[in-house]
């Protein structure tokens, strides 16, 4: 999946996983950001690479934003121990680590980095950006946080991620504004309970871990190769089950996790915030209906001459996730009873 991926990369992925550690289990702010600081030195060698000009810009991007949002966390750290006591300034130290924590994750209107980092890495470098390199500002995040601010970060993820992807070709850039999408999902459930983060996270890196997979597995980056490349017809079934349950639709698994969130809004009688996060969701999955339409109808550009070969182990994989996708009915009907 990762061509490069040698042992001194190796050796940095533990190092990452190790930084997350040491942040959630930190027992104070500044071993939070020792943490943070060890996590960006450990990804920037990820995803360099000498023999790739777009990955090498990707790092530096990655570098100065990651260094801004740390600077501007580590300096409301400091003003919060000098003036501990002051509650009038108390609203804006918390305004500002939100706000560092935020641009970290890449979620709006912080976003601006996010699309074009993505751009230059490959598919394994985005599957650990769109996931795993959210733990940390998360979990940060739900320590300390203002509920009026967080829910107004919501609408915008919700509102960016919908309509920033309508008008994408890159696949790449489609899964960004997809992950900023899903951000306010996981803003939504942090709020609600930690447990309920946990098992969204899981649900949406399960989903796109597929959505990688395949495409890493094609070698896909653009929509346009979705209906030039001679595909089987059992690949693009796949592809059709794995969007639809990523964007949340009713007989996948996506759609569990939402349904979840979906109550518990409703319970606390957030009805607003529900209706925006349903109705930007249904945008969502507009575009990703065109990519699938794409693959599927246009047929009229098949290449005789060039044709994807899958490695059976590899479509075997590919269909026992779509199975689980498909079941996301079965655990719904029955998680209330």
């Amino acid at each position: 999946m990762y061509p490069y991926f040698n042992s001194s990369k190796m050796f940095f992925f533990f190092i990452l996983i190790f930084s997350t550690l040491i942040s959630i289990s930190s027992n104070s702010w500044l071993g939070c950001w020792i943490g943070l600081e060890i996590n960006l030195l450990s990804f920037i060698p990820l995803i360099s690479n000498s023999s790739n000009l777009f990955s090498t810009e990707a790092s530096l991007k990655y570098f100065l934003v990651q260094s801004i949002a740390s600077i501007n966390f580590l300096f409301s750290i400091l003003i919060n121990m000098m003036l501990m006591k002051n509650f009038e300034l108390n609203f804006f130290i918390m305004i500002m680590m939100n706000s560092s924590m935020l641009m970290k994750m890449g979620s709006a209107p912080f976003h601006f980095w996010f699309p074009n980092i993505i751009e230059g890495l490959s598919w394994f470098n985005s599957f650990i950006l769109m996931t795993w390199q959210k733990i940390t500002p998360m979990i940060i995040l739900s320590y300390y946080f203002n509920k009026n601010f967080i829910i107004m970060i919501i609408i915008l993820n919700a509102i960016i991620g919908a309509i920033g992807g309508l008008n994408q070709t890159s696949l790449r850039k489609i899964m960004t504004f997809s992950s900023i999408n899903n951000l306010s999902w996981m803003l939504s459930s942090i709020i609600i309970s930690e447990n309920l983060w946990i098992f969204y996270l899981f649900m949406y890196s399960f989903m796109i871990s597929i959505m990688c997979f395949l495409f890493s597995m094609l070698n896909m980056f653009y929509i346009n190769q979705l209906f030039i490349n001679n595909m089987n017809s059992l690949i693009k079934i796949n592809l059709l089950i794995n969007f639809m349950s990523l964007g949340g639709l009713p007989p996948f698994l996506g759609f569990l996790p939402k349904w979840i969130i979906i109550n518990f809004l409703i319970m606390n009688k957030m009805y607003l915030l529900t209706f925006i996060l349903v109705m930007m969701s249904l945008i969502m999955l507009f575009f990703y209906i065109r990519i699938t339409y794409s693959a599927i109808m246009f047929n009229y550009l098949k290449l005789k001459w060039f044709k994807i070969y899958v490695k059976n182990n590899s479509f075997i994989l590919m269909n026992i996730f779509s199975f689980f996708s498909l079941t996301g009915m079965i655990l719904s009907t029955f998680l209330y009873l």
